[in-house]
This record gives C-alpha cells, sequence and structure tokens, in this order.
C-alpha cells in the first residue's frame, strides 16, 4: 500500500491507480475470535481494548460487483470500536456468521478476525463492475450505512431495512486499516477543504445527529425550537450543537466542567448547564431516581431559556432518561439514538403519557440523511470535532481513552497517510470559512494539554 501512498502523494490520475497491481495484504487493526473470551471475568469498565486489539497483516479480499476498494488516509475511534474490542454487549463474530449465511459475498467476512472502524477518508483505487457513480481517484469519506439495495425492506427509509448493518461494526473489512472495501453506496464527496483526519471523523456521528434533529425521520426540528444537548460537546453532541444553531434553534448544552463551557462558549451557545458544578443527583440509590432533582433541573433550563426545551438529545440512556421525559415541554420529543450509561432505562410514565410527549429512536442515517450531512460539512456550516490524532498502531490507546471519556469531540486516526494536514484540495474555501473554526476542537484539546 505504500506504492499507493507515494502515488496519491503525487497527484496520480485515476487511471494510473487502476493500473497499479493490488497487494496480497494490507494493515489493519483487528480483534480475534479466538479472543473473545479474554474478559469474561472482568468488569465492563476495566476491560481494556489495548489488549484485545492487535494491528498486523491481513488478506485483500475479493471486490464484489457493487463495491469499491478504497485506500484509507484516514479513519477514527467510535463507541463500536470499543465494544467490538472489549467483546461487548456480544462479540461481533456473531454478526460477521450471520453475514456469512446470506450469499456467497457475505461469506468472505466470517473470518477468525474482525477489522474494526466505522468511519474513513480516503481515495478509490478499484471499482466494481456494477459501480457507476464512482471512480479510481475520487477523494471519498464513507458513512457506514450496509444495506442489500435487492432487498424491498431497504427502500423508503433504508434504515429500516431487515439486515441493515453498521460497516465494521456488523460487517468485516473496517475503515481502520490502510485499505477497506465498500458498497459503492457508502461513498460521499470528501470536503475538499479538510485535512484527511479532519474529513474522516465526521460520518458516523454527524450523520446520526442530523437523523436525530433535521430529519423527518426523528426530530424534524424547526427554527425557534430549544434543544436540550446532552453531552454538548461530545461526539454526538459536538455536532448536534452546531446543528442547532445552523438551524435557527436555541441549543441548552449540558456538560461536565468548565473547561466545556468555555468550548460551547466559542462554539455559539450561550445556555449551559454544568451538570457536576450544579451536582445534579437523578439516582438516590441504584433503584430509585429522585424527583425533586428533575425538577430542579427543569427550573435550571427555564432560567437559561425561559422555557422548556422542545426537543432532548438523548443518549447516555440510563442515568439521565428520567431527566429528559420530565424535562421535555408538553407535547415535546425525547429522541434517543444510544444508552451509554446502560440501557434498561426507567421514567415516570404520568410525565410522559399525561403531557403528550413523544419518546422517539434513532439509529445512524440513511444515505440521502448521510449525504445532506456531509453536504452541510462540505459548505462549512458545520465543521469537524476532532480532538486529537493517532496513528493506526495507536488504535487500542485511542479506544482504550474513549472507553473511559477521557476525550472531547472525535479522535482520528491516520492509516495510510503518514502525516497529519494533508488532503486539503481547496485551500481557498478552507481560509474562507476560517481555520479557527474548523480546528476548534483541536486548539481547545491542545491548550488543555499544555
Amino acid at each position: 500500500m505504500q506504492e499507493f501512498l507515494e502515488a496519491i502523494k503525487n497527484n496520480a490520475s485515476g487511471a494510473e491507480l487502476a493500473n497499479m497491481p493490488l497487494p496480497k495484504n494490507y494493515r489493519a487493526a483487528f480483534v480475534r475470535r479466538d479472543d473473545m473470551r479474554m474478559f469474561d471475568d472482568v468488569a465492563s469498565d476495566d476491560k481494556d481494548p489495548r489488549l484485545a486489539i492487535h494491528v498486523d497483516e491481513v488478506p485483500v479480499p475479493e471486490l464484489a460487483p457493487d463495491e469499491a476498494y478504497v485506500a484509507v488516509m484516514a479513519s477514527s475511534i467510535n463507541f463500536n470500536t470499543v465494544w467490538s474490542s472489549i467483546f461487548e454487549p456480544l462479540p461481533t463474530f456473531g454478526f460477521l456468521e450471520r453475514l456469512g449465511r446470506e450469499s456467497i459475498w457475505g461469506q468472505r467476512h466470517n473470518l477468525p478476525y474482525h477489522v474494526l472502524g466505522s468511519d474513513g477518508a480516503g481515495v478509490v483505487i478499484r471499482t466494481g463492475s456494477a459501480v457507476r457513480n464512482w471512480k479510481p481517484g475520487d477523494r471519498v469519506v464513507i458513512q457506514c450505512n450496509y444495506v442489500d439495495d435487492q432487498d424491498p425492506s431497504s427502500h423508503n427509509d433504508s434504515m429500516k431495512a431487515a439486515n441493515q448493518r453498521i460497516w465494521g461494526f456488523e460487517t468485516n473489512f473496517g475503515g481502520l486499516a490502510d485499505l477497506t472495501v465498500v458498497k459503492a453506496n457508502q461513498l460521499m464527496p470528501k470536503p475538499s477543504h479538510l485535512t484527511w483526519e479532519e474529513s474522516s471523523v465526521n460520518a458516523l456521528c454527524a450523520s446520526t445527529s442530523y437523523r436525530m434533529l433535521v430529519s423527518n425521520n426523528a426530530a424534524s426540528m424547526k427554527q425557534g425550537d430549544t434543544v436540550l444537548i446532552w453531552g454538548a460537546t461530545g461526539g454526538l453532541g459536538g455536532y448536534a450543537t452546531q446543528l442547532v444553531l445552523n438551524g435557527g434553534g436555541i441549543p441548552v448544552g449540558v456538560v461536565s466542567s468548565a473547561d466545556k463551557i468555555e468550548l460551547l462558549h466559542e462554539m455559539g451557545c450561550e445556555a449551559v448547564i454544568d451538570r457536576k458544578a450544579e451536582n445534579f443527583r437523578f439516582w438516590r440509590n441504584e433503584h430509585e431516581q429522585d424527583e425533586s432533582e428533575w425538577r430542579r433541573f427543569g427550573a435550571r433550563i427555564r432560567d437559561l431559556v425561559g422555557e422548556d426545551p422542545d426537543i432532548v438529545f438523548e443518549h447516555p440512556g440510563r442515568q439521565t432518561m428520567g431527566a429528559s421525559v420530565f424535562a421535555a415541554k408538553r407535547g415535546g420529543v425525547i429522541v434517543t439514538c444510544a444508552a451509554t450509561s446502560g440501557y434498561m432505562i426507567e421514567y415516570d410514565n404520568r410525565h410522559l403519557w399525561m403531557k403528550l410527549k413523544q419518546i422517539v429512536s434513532s439509529h445512524f442515517a440513511n444515505y440521502g440523511e448521510a449525504y445532506a450531512m456531509n453536504r452541510l460539512i462540505d459548505r462549512g456550516a458545520i465543521n469537524p470535532i476532532l480532538s486529537a490524532v493517532y496513528s493506526l498502531d495507536q488504535v487500542g490507546e485511542a479506544a482504550y481513552q474513549v472507553h473511559h471519556n477521557l476525550h472531547e469531540g472525535k479522535l482520528g486516526v491516520l492509516c495510510l497517510a503518514d502525516s497529519e494536514g494533508e488532503g486539503i484540495s481547496d485551500p481557498e474555501k478552507r481560509e474562507r470559512i476560517g481555520e479557527e473554526k474548523i480546528t476548534m476542537f483541536r486548539r481547545h484539546a491542545d491548550s488543555l494539554v499544555h
């Protein structure tokens, strides 16, 4: 793959890339089927991704007619990389076995190792015979919705497809590698003003936030809506805050430290709650929530913006859902996409049904939603939330940082790219959008380190 790297750096044409011989093997970060039981007697917080993730050479898989090989210049860490690396809630090899039973092409995925990663930015180097809209040389980012477009359930909204999967989590050959195999309908144009690493961190989290807030498939946010955002500077919340501001809404950001308040203010979010400083404790003990704390929290929101939130952007799950249901205004929407603090949630149903609130589920995004979000990023309306960059050899450490919430925003990973700052093809657009906006999360993280 080093020959491809040199060719890409030298602006080789698509025809030149297409004529270069493919290697037999490529470098990748993966977990092994033989290691699935290694954490059986270990508490979840003590499971260490660094012990399970390996970086080594793996064979190049065969290319299906509707797929493309992409030389991955950079990727990123998502929570699903952590879940795969600690083999919970289920080992991902069960997903690969089910995919392997579906078709001849699916059989390729059922291997004794699982290449991780559900984000990527790079260059197309080969396309299958059925690929129409992409060609070698195209600079792309990859969205992770993996669907069979010959299944009728995948149409209308592909996220409701019977066999919808997340690439790199429920499929093999993910993006934390020098090479990947993706379906053609996972490809989107790379934002021309961003570096490889800035481009690589957006697709999964940004598209998830877009569907939750903007799409008609979830909250359908409109101008003037007040939106409560848990973890407003995190991997999801950092994009949600920008989407609310860009869409004419009023964000109320919930964070856990003073430095995150400073970052939110720089983003333009004026109403901020530091849940640790204000000592909000929604649970009295493991089994009982404290409604008086819900009321104090709701009053704090009204103090800041004068009303209850129209939308609650909910993803922590167990720790916050009771407060989220209470805090939403009458007729409001609580939209949820995850449960990072626990998936067995509890809330007072009276506050839901008697005040006509809704809990709406949301999961990643379909191709149209991901493409729309990518367009906003390409136009500079939404900026990347990259806070740090690791090498591919450091994927285990990067996953450890995410597992223990020791990071802010998103962590990028250089794959085939051998240095940061490369991949910008429109420096004038970058200057027009503004370096300060594009690198806000990185500058903030660097200032805290120093």
